[in-house]
């Protein structure tokens, strides 16, 4: 169960962002997947439809219903936010974010086999070097 505290964060990031409880179609369906019996008897897949943009949230990754409420709103905010705000939103951001941690380890992984070649052909010179023949 989510705690009424952070219902109320979530409420009023709702409201920051100018939506209205009013424009937000809820609907409960069963869900899909591994969870035996329960899933085939309890409508705890909730699907949000946002009506002035459009969009649409599907949200079963929890066993209860409540939960998966709550976990749609924050994700149809997340995605009212990248909308309205493009690349300020917060999930921009992150992405962004992960982009650069990619390339930093790309780089490092490019010195890495630099050394490694370097290495290899040390060893290879040496080989050239030393030519050991019997002559009888």
């Amino acid at each position: 169960m989510v705690s009424a505290e952070k219902w109320n964060k979530l409420n009023a990031r709702l409201v920051k962002l100018g939506v209205d409880e009013k424009e937000i179609h809820e609907q409960f369906v069963r869900a899909s997947g591994p969870g035996g019996q329960n899933i085939n008897k309890t409508a705890t897949c909730v699907v949000l439809t946002y009506l002035p943009l459009g969009l649409n949230v599907r949200c079963k990754e929890e066993r209860t219903q409540g939960l998966n409420r709550y976990l749609a709103r924050k994700r149809l905010a997340d995605k009212i936010e990248e909308i309205r705000y493009g690349a300020e939103s917060k999930r921009q951001k992150e992405i962004a974010k992960i982009r650069r941690q990619k390339k930093r380890r790309s780089r490092r992984a490019k010195e890495n086999i630099l050394a490694e070649k370097h290495q290899r052909s040390e060893i290879k010179r040496t080989r050239k070097g030393v030519a050991i023949r019997d002559e009888p």
